[in-house]
């Protein structure tokens, strides 16, 4: 990995966020990352000093356009260039078709959905300068649908077909573009406490050193959608 290459991760206060967040900066990486609680964003900057003292926590909402600008004007001003977006951040609330809300379908096409674009948005002429990495974070939701899923399927297909796109897009430039699609994660999603019942699951350090994977491979490959998934489901 060349020295000197700063990242930018959505949602990263916890979670698979958080994880990305950790192996990148064991591995070198300066990290700006954001949440929308600032109580959050301060806990696990301070967490992740631990690792290293290149971290950066930044209040900021991927619904909000404009917020998402000054996340990556805070991101330049602290380290002055950004190489790598991983856009994170998301929300699933599940529930028959006939009980979700026009609020909860919103809420979750706004977060997981509209926050990809604005991340890329708000990113891409830097990633332009440095002929940077974009890495959208879906699901295994994304391509197979279930009971209960409307809000979040629609995002997380919409996710997988935006990033597919984006791609394509991007790499006139020579942006690189992936989104992984990863499968029952250890986290606090949907309300989970993760505990040993947890452990046949990706752990969110699986997801970081997946992404560190990506990053460190020859520019000539472009790995533009992967599945990830537990070995053997409980």
């Amino acid at each position: 990995m060349p020295e000197n290459k700063v990242a930018y991760i959505t949602g990263g206060t916890k979670g698979i966020g958080f994880g990305i967040a950790r192996i990148l900066l064991e591995n070198g990486i300066s990290v700006a990352f954001s949440g929308r609680k600032r109580d959050d964003v301060e806990k696990a900057e301070e967490d992740l000093r631990q690792y290293s003292e290149n971290v950066l926590g930044i209040v900021s909402d991927v619904r909000n356009l404009q917020s998402e600008e000054e996340a990556v004007k805070y991101t330049i001003g602290k380290f002055g260039r950004l190489d790598f977006v991983i856009a994170n951040a998301g929300l699933g609330i599940f529930k028959p078709v006939d009980e979700l809300t026009a609020q909860e379908w919103n809420d979750m096409i706004e977060t997981n959905l509209t926050g990809v674009f604005h991340t890329l948005k708000a990113s891409i002429e830097e990633l332009k300068k440095t002929e940077g990495y974009y890495i959208t974070v879906s699901s295994l939701a994304g391509a197979n649908f279930f009971e209960n899923g409307t809000g979040y399927n629609a995002s997380k297909f919409g996710v997988v077909g935006f990033t597919q796109a984006a791609m394509i897009d991007l790499r006139k430039y020579n942006i690189k573009s992936t989104v992984i699609m990863p499968g029952s994660v250890a986290t606090n999603f949907n309300g989970n406490i993760p505990s040993e019942k947890d452990s046949w699951k990706i752990q969110p350090e699986d997801m970081g050193n997946l992404v560190l994977d990506i990053l460190k491979m020859n520019p000539r490959v472009l790995p533009s959608k992967i599945e990830f998934r537990a070995t053997k489901p409980a």
